[in-house]
């Protein structure tokens, strides 16, 4: 089974992104920072916020859906806002995104919010909502199940230490994934969690005997050179003891985003 996780940073790298999923070919892909425009075509548009502005693939989920036809997507919206098209609004919704292969069987799943609600008028005040995704699958290639949650962890102007919100935020996730995950299978967590390798975070998720594959395996940088802050971590896989790794990958090329993907196959 193959697992990706990656913050698609709005559709920036659109045709990149679109070419790397397709050909990547993952039976679960964890897409954060994704919109969707129910009721308009797809395209180009921008992102306001303040001096901010961004551009973004207003209709994201749809077209990674038509680029994975043979997977089920599942939309999972913190907030619905307004884009710009020129002088044109745009009103989409923003979240994460779970897509599972067709032939795997979603027996269970859970979604919460682990910081904040759903915003229905605005994208929400910082910092702004964030929720998570926890699916439990059934194999039938190997008549074997398996839990994967995925999260986009909240921003903090102040940076990426930790705060009494990031530990709520763990605590929230915890919560979440034990109303999906029985306690006796493979778990895997995933996401942007916004925290550096030494957070509480991580502590608080030992809790379910999750360690890090990211640092574990020494690595330093899940950034692209897209990103020219410094502080490289962002992005985490976590596993539980029962996971065998055949392969773990924090995908240097292509560059789909100011993210790195992370790859994870399990045997």
């Amino acid at each position: 089974m193959r697992i990706i996780s990656l913050n698609a940073w709005g559709g920036r790298l659109h045709e990149a992104l679109i070419t790397y999923v397709t050909e990547a070919d993952p039976d679960v892909l964890c897409l954060q920072e994704v919109l969707r425009a129910p009721g308009t075509g797809c395209g180009w548009s921008v992102y306001r916020d303040g001096d901010v502005e961004l551009p973004q693939r207003f209709n994201l989920f749809t077209e990674i859906s038509a680029a994975l036809p043979g997977h089920d997507g599942f939309f999972c919206p913190t907030s619905k806002g307004e884009l710009f098209d020129g002088d044109t609004v745009i009103v989409a919704e923003f979240g994460l995104a779970t897509f599972v292969r067709k032939t795997h069987s979603v027996i269970a799943q859970g979604l919460d919010f682990v910081h904040g609600r759903f915003s229905a008028d605005g994208w929400g005040e910082h910092p702004r909502p964030r929720n998570a995704h926890c699916i439990r699958l059934f194999s039938h290639e190997h008549a074997s199940t398996i839990t994967i949650a995925h999260m986009h962890g909240l921003r903090d102007a102040a940076g990426k230490g930790d705060t009494a919100a990031r530990d709520e935020q763990a605590v929230a996730l915890i919560r979440l994934i034990e109303r999906v995950w029985p306690g006796d299978e493979r778990l895997v967590v995933c996401g942007d969690f916004n925290v550096l390798p030494d957070s509480s975070t991580f502590t608080i998720l030992a809790r379910l005997g999750l360690s890090d594959l990211v640092t574990g395996y020494g690595l330093v940088d899940t950034r692209t050179s897209y990103y020219l802050k410094q502080g490289r971590f962002a992005d985490y896989m976590l596993v539980t003891p029962e996971v065998k790794v055949a392969k773990f990958e924090v995908v240097v090329a292509p560059e789909v985003s100011d993210h790195r993907a992370l790859l994870l196959d399990i045997g």
